[in-house]
């Protein structure tokens, strides 16, 4: 998802989130009406996402909770699939502190990681270690 660029990424974010937050409907629910409050809920929040991945954040951290419900009730996501809401309540946080954390692109965040040494004005690099001078090219 990360190698999506802006906005389209958080957009489509938004869209995956609404759906999320309608899978259980699919499924037989476990909450009777409760469950068409909880879609409501987060497709107000995927709505909301379309211009802020801080609401995609909060949507992720509602299905997660829904998630924890419906496997102490006994009503997983994939009825045939006993640990299906388990696993989504732990995939779903991971989703959420991403979005929290703006949607950062996967290839931005590696070279943020690894910045590019600065050149001086006459061709030299300045090294990391007390600021001494490196020349680049033969000598």
């Amino acid at each position: 998802m990360s190698l999506l660029r802006e906005p389209t990424r958080r957009r489509l974010n938004a869209i995956m989130v609404a759906g999320a937050g309608a899978a259980y409907l699919s499924s037989g629910g476990g909450f009777g009406p409760w469950e068409f409050v909880f879609t409501a809920a987060i497709t107000y929040c995927a709505y909301r996402g379309l211009d802020s991945y801080v609401w995609i954040g909060v949507a992720w951290l509602l299905h997660a909770a829904w998630d924890v419900l419906h496997f102490v009730r006994g009503a997983p996501i994939i009825p045939f699939a006993s640990h299906s809401s388990l696993g989504c309540a732990i995939c779903d946080p991971v989703i959420a502190i991403w979005c929290l954390r703006g949607g950062p692109s996967l290839p931005g965040l590696v070279r943020s990681w690894f910045p590019s040494r600065p050149a001086s004005a006459s061709g030299a690099r300045v090294g990391r270690e007390h600021g001494r001078a490196e020349q680049r090219g033969p000598a």
